[in-house]
């Protein structure tokens, strides 16, 4: 199915009140239109009346001549190619929109620490990565800054603590966990408010660990750069070095070789794998089926020894790179993995049905940690938790990129929303990823992997479809050297979606619905 370009449906739309010929193309899909704040809060409400939503939202110094800060406001509709970024000055008083695009209270967050812009009428003022012993006025962003070390005070006031949202009434406790946690895994506060068995409510507190990765590409090459995309999130390496490079290739007007596209996407499913194993085992352990858990847990780590097979890395990484891959993947080996992937389809379907033949998995399973549909749009969820509860999105169909518009396949889309709709996704996609794999090893394509590229100055917006959901890169070359790039992970928005999930569950039901998401700690501390 063809997915009608944005630009036309823009046009349309804008006119009469916005002339159209006020759209700049960027190099991929991306559209801009650069706004005064009259403008811009005029057509706020028009766009998330007509189903647009906000995927993106952050700053940047120096853009196009102006050497303040602009903000870049990027707005999707779902099932239209392209994206539209509405740019305007901070060099006025800022309102905020997150009244209109709730997914906005995160970014402007972001961008107050990252930069000391203050949005006017935002509901929540709280620091967002800087966390409490960062001085005031401290703000990493702006170009002002010059990485150097920090002195941080040992300890901070009582009043400078963060003010979690409190519930008050009879019979109401609050039950921290974390940051640090009893198992080996990344820093993260969960702060629950329940009345007997019931959570009332709950607020998550990350970026714990920032790691200033934004800040570091400032100035760097483009062979940095990949290095910084590579590690952004461990076990998503493929897909975001994918995206970065996407971008610098739709900057520099080029387009990979044809095998290097299809040997891209068998690394893509690759990845979509291993991490939907992990998450079916780990969700399969939550509910003490260690049986089938341990099952899932083999399987994945046949899979990641067949990556370090195929690029020397369990984890994807060192493969690909701007202009196409670093290294190739001989034809033999893919028509060998192609006949390893056939027979794991039959282990993996029978280890799944002896799962869902357990009654007490099912049971633990089902109604648990529902994230409602009308949630979706505002809080731009996506990925598995999007189409679990009912939403028909994936960024390889609505926005297509690589070698998947050559491939069709169907998206498993269910209505319940729990933890048992995101299982079953997450087995259809299995079976998707598989058949994607055998498609594309079929056709493999003889000739280069990879072309030269010389950096050209630009900016282009990339989406990708990540084991855990869309994916933004918005990367902006100047001089061979990388002015911005901003990353905005799934993992960042979809984190919201579990202060709504667990609503009504019982804190011994968080684990499960924890898993069932498969957040990335890591996907927000950029």
């Amino acid at each position: 199915m063809k997915i009608p370009e944005l630009h036309n449906y823009l046009a349309e739309f804008l006119s009469p009140a916005i002339n159209p010929l006020k759209l700049e193309k960027g190099a991929n899909k991306d559209y801009y239109l650069w706004l005064d704040w009259t403008e811009a809060a005029a057509l706020y409400p028009k766009l998330a009346e007509d189903g647009f939503g906000l995927i993106g939202l952050f700053g940047v110094e120096g853009f196009r001549g102006y050497q303040g800060l602009s903000l870049l406001y990027i707005f999707e509709k779902r099932n239209y190619s392209g994206t539209l970024v509405i740019i305007r000055r901070a060099d006025s008083p800022v309102s905020s929109i997150a009244a209109i695009f709730p997914s906005a209270c995160y970014f402007e967050r972001e961008i107050r620490d990252g930069y000391g812009c203050e949005f006017e009428n935002a509901f929540d003022r709280r620091r967002l990565f800087l966390h409490e012993t960062y001085p005031a006025n401290f703000h990493p962003l702006a170009n002002s800054f010059k990485n150097q070390p920090l002195s941080l005070p040992a300890g901070v006031e009582d009043e400078a603590l963060y003010p979690f949202k409190k519930i008050s009434g009879e019979g109401v406790y609050e039950v921290g966990v974390g940051p640090v946690h009893a198992g080996i895994i990344e820093p993260g506060h969960f702060r629950f408010s329940a009345i007997g068995e019931p959570i009332l409510n709950l607020e998550v507190r990350l970026f714990y660990t920032h790691r200033g990765l934004e800040k570091l590409a400032m100035g760097k090459d483009i062979d940095f750069g990949l290095k910084i995309a590579e590690g952004i999130s461990g076990d998503e390496s493929a897909a975001n070095t994918y995206a970065y490079s996407s971008a610098v290739e739709h900057i520099c007007s080029s387009r990979p070789p044809r095998r290097a596209e299809q040997l891209r996407l068998i690394l893509l499913e690759m990845e979509r794998l291993y991490s939907h194993l992990a998450d079916l085992s780990g969700m399969l352990t939550d509910v003490g089926y260690p049986v089938g858990a341990a099952s899932l847990s083999a399987l994945r780590e046949e899979l990641m020894r067949w990556n370090k097979r195929l690029t020397g890395s369990r984890f994807l990484k060192g493969i690909i790179a701007p202009g196409g891959l670093l290294k190739d993947i001989p034809g033999e080996l893919i028509t060998e993995l192609a006949d390893y992937l056939y027979a794991f389809e039959g282990r993996f379907s029978e280890q799944v049905e002896k799962a869902l033949a357990k009654t007490s998995v099912v049971d633990r399973f089902e109604t648990t940690g529902i994230v409602n549909n009308r949630l979706l749009i505002p809080l731009n969820i996506t990925g598995v938790t999007a189409r679990a509860s009912g939403e028909a999105i994936d960024t390889r169909l609505n926005q297509p990129y690589g070698f998947y518009p050559e491939l069709s396949f169907k998206l498993p889309v269910l209505p319940e929303g729990d933890v048992m709709a995101r299982f079953r996704v997450r087995l259809s996609e299995v079976q998707t990823s598989l058949g994607l794999i055998l498609k594309t090893a079929a056709k493999l394509s003889a000739g280069e992997y990879a072309i030269p590229l010389k950096p050209v100055n630009g900016y282009s917006l990339v989406l990708v479809e990540s084991p855990r959901g869309q994916s933004l890169h918005w990367l902006w070359l100047r001089d061979g050297k990388i002015e911005r790039y901003k990353v905005r992970t799934a993992s960042y928005c979809n984190w919201q979606a579990i202060e709504h999930a667990v609503l009504g569950d019982i804190i011994p039901d968080f684990p499960l619905i924890n898993k069932s998401l498969n957040l990335s700690y890591a996907g927000t501390d950029l």
